[in-house]
C-alpha cells in the first residue's frame, strides 16, 4: 500500500479546516476519506504512472468538465471508466488551492453519493 503522506496531511488539514466529521479507510491501494460513511476521496501512488494520485468522487454532473483538464483522468477499473470519478495527477494538486478544489467537489458531491451497503 503505497500514498504519499504529505498529501495525506493536507487532506485531513483541509477536512479540519472544514469542520468536517471523517475517517480514514485502507482501500484502493491507498488512504481513503470517509464521510458520512461514504467515500469522498482516497489518495495512492499509482503503480503504471510512479505518481501521487487523488481519487476524487465528484459525481456525473461534475465529471465531464473535469475530464477537460490536463491533470485529469478517468478512474478505471477492470477496464471501464467509472463515471464520477477521476483520478488527479500530481501536478493537478499541487498548489493548495487547487488541491481545495477538488475537495470541495468531493465535499459538495457526497450528499448525493450513495453509500455501500454495510456487511
Amino acid at each position: 500500500m503505497a500514498f504519499n503522506e504529505n498529501t495525506i496531511q493536507r487532506i485531513r488539514y483541509f477536512f479540519q479546516e472544514k469542520n468536517v466529521n471523517f475517517y480514514e479507510k485502507k482501500m484502493f491501494s491507498g488512504i481513503c476519506f470517509m464521510v458520512e460513511d461514504k467515500m469522498c476521496c482516497c489518495n495512492h501512488i499509482d503503480k503504471k504512472y510512479e505518481e501521487d494520485f487523488l481519487l476524487c468522487r465528484i459525481g456525473e454532473e461534475a465529471y465531464s468538465k473535469a475530464l477537460e483538464s490536463e491533470y485529469v483522468i478517468p478512474m478505471e477499473f477492470t477496464g471501464k471508466a467509472m463515471k464520477g470519478y477521476v483520478y488527479v495527477t500530481e501536478n493537478g494538486f499541487l498548489k493548495t488551492k487547487d488541491l481545495h478544489y477538488w475537495l470541495q467537489l468531493c465535499l459538495d458531491f457526497n450528499p448525493m453519493a450513495k453509500s455501500s451497503k454495510k456487511k
